[in-house]
């Protein structure tokens, strides 16, 4: 299966980074065994949107070549068009399925604006406490639908595997520093000729500060300085205050992303 998407492109260097990426023809299998509770890290990606009969089909396959009902705590499929295609959904969201609809923009060197924010660092993680309060941070700043103890566990299994990434070359995390303290953080990793950001997030307490926007900048400066690549990527929800921050520092529409998630109940 050929990948069109940018944003599916990217999202596979991290679980090829430490899982598995097996294509299937018509679709990807994609697995992430180090951790389990990474919804997208463990998911089915098919080369066409959801049609008549996919519900029980992509079921069936999701249970043979990713997990069953008790092995994983959720499904998750994703569709490989480009477009805003949603295709016959409503079969999933009558059984509990959330639909995610992202925009995926990208940005040369040339379009990146300038960012800045007074009186905060911005630096490389690089001790134990870095990283944990990276986790900390992105762990207090999730989405309500998270629940604290669940998100934990994801995020700390995703800090470990970036910290592993980082230490390869394939990429860094920087964090926004008020004195000591993280109060933002995001990842900027590479393949081929494309850098991808990862979790950009801004302790609610220090929101509206410029911090976010003087993150992706100079995770942006580092990716072009640093590695041989030609656009970076990164994705926001179609109507969100993260889609104008990007689009302000430069990033420009390229295409939507769609995919469907269920937490299993326990």
């Amino acid at each position: 299966m050929d990948l069109q998407s940018l944003g599916f492109r990217t999202d596979l260097i991290f679980p090829a980074f430490e899982g598995a990426i097996i294509d299937r023809g018509h679709y990807l299998v994609i697995k992430t065994p180090a951790n389990p509770s990474f919804y997208f890290g463990n998911f089915l990606l098919f080369d066409s949107a959801p049609a008549e009969g996919d519900l029980s089909r992509w079921q069936d396959l999701f249970a043979k070549e990713i997990g069953r009902p008790g092995q994983l705590k959720h499904l998750a499929f994703g569709w490989d068009t480009g477009k805003n295609e949603a295709g016959l959904i409503q079969p999933f969201l009558d059984h509990g399925y959330l639909l995610d609809i992202s925009v995926v923009l990208t940005a040369t060197r040339d379009e990146l604006n300038p960012k800045s924010s007074p009186d905060i660092t911005i630096r490389q993680l690089h001790s134990d406490d870095d990283w944990q309060q990276s986790v900390e941070n992105q762990v207090f700043s999730r989405e309500s639908i998270f629940s604290e103890d669940g998100y934990r566990t994801f995020r700390q299994g995703q800090a470990d595997r970036y910290r592993k990434m980082t230490s390869t070359g394939l990429g860094a995390w920087f964090g926004a520093f008020d004195g000591e303290r993280l109060v933002g953080d995001l990842g900027i990793f590479v393949t081929e000729e494309l850098g991808r950001y990862q979790s950009v997030q801004t302790h609610p307490d220090f929101r509206r500060r410029g911090i976010a926007g003087a993150l992706v900048y100079q995770a942006g400066r580092y990716a072009f300085e640093n590695h041989d690549i030609e656009q970076l990527v990164i994705v926001a929800e179609v109507d969100s205050s993260a889609r104008r921050l990007y689009q302000s520092i430069g990033f420009k529409f390229t295409e939507y992303q769609m995919g469907i998630w269920k937490a299993e109940e326990q």
